[in-house]
């Protein structure tokens, strides 16, 4: 699966660009099937041969921070899957569609 199409590429936001903003919006979410691990992308543009994001992590912690597309196209699971992007995800508000823990 390609995760950063034209089409996304072209609608995110450049990086920086939400900064300060309260509850900046998600263009796009990442998931690693069978872990923890989820990524909102907020921003993002091209660096070097590589494409540079930020957004908001679920894994290990909780936490906002910058990722790039070659570290999530060459990640695997214990059982060898991929990072996939989520084809239903709709674009919105991070305390929107970021989902609350549960406790």
């Amino acid at each position: 699966m390609k995760l950063l199409t034209e089409e996304l590429k072209a609608r995110l936001p450049p990086l920086y660009s939400q900064e300060g903003e309260p509850s900046p919006v998600a263009h796009a979410k990442f998931f690693m099937p069978g872990t923890c691990w989820t990524w909102w992308v907020t921003e993002g543009e091209p660096r070097g041969d590589d494409f540079l994001f930020f957004g908001f992590v679920q894994g290990l912690e909780d936490e906002f921070g910058y990722f790039c597309l070659s570290e999530l196209e060459s990640a695997r699971n214990p059982l060898g899957l991929s990072v996939e992007r989520d084809l239903h995800f709709s674009p919105g508000r991070l305390t929107e569609v970021v989902p609350l823990p549960n406790f």
